[in-house]
């Protein structure tokens, strides 16, 4: 497992387009995704020890910014052949017990981790209205082992300040997680 850092934020890059199919058998676009306030695009995995320590925040998270008008979705790029913990029945799995209310996606050719620079799992791409990025953080501060409960909740925060003003802070921590595991 190699951990990484995600980069700063490039304020206002435009959200790239896709179709990717979700573990409930539909096809999701960027358009279906977004909400009327934004869009917060998650690369994780199930795998991942980073991702396995924030899941249940990250559920709480994502439903607090739904209910603001902000889209959620995850997507899964990861190389499953390789990784079978991250195949499709397992992410199915991973949702239903963590109680996802937002799409988990799969991106099998892994071009959309690669047209997003997606480089680790968590990494968070949250989106104004206008598709303009305003946050590349992490969750909060967990690492491999969850933070305390009192821990400030940055992406929630960034989401919601987002959601009001259509930008995000300027203060940004970069979100840290397993490198996405690519096809050779």
């Amino acid at each position: 497992m190699v951990s990484t850092k995600t980069p700063i934020c490039d304020f206002g890059w435009k959200a790239p387009d896709f179709s990717l199919k979700g573990i409930d058998g539909k096809s999701y676009a960027l358009a279906d995704l977004r909400g009327p306030k934004g869009l917060l695009l998650m690369f994780i995995c199930n795998h991942c020890p980073y991702v396995k320590a924030i899941a249940d925040r990250l559920v709480r998270d994502a439903g607090d910014l739904q209910a603001l008008g902000i889209g959620v979705a995850a997507i899964m790029s990861n190389d499953y052949a390789h990784y079978p913990d991250d195949a499709p029945d397992k992410m199915k799995a991973f949702a239903a017990n963590h109680g996802f209310t937002f799409p988990y996606l799969i991106d099998e050719t892994q071009q959309v981790a690669r047209s997003y620079d997606a480089v680790c799992t968590p990494d968070f791409f949250g989106f104004n209205a206008e598709l303009g990025l305003q946050y590349r953080g992490r969750l909060d501060e967990s690492r491999k082992e969850p933070a305390g409960l009192d821990v400030r909740r940055e992406l929630f925060e960034a989401m919601e300040m987002v959601a009001k003003t259509g930008n995000g802070p300027e203060d940004q921590h970069a979100s840290m997680g397993c490198s996405i595991k690519w096809r050779e």
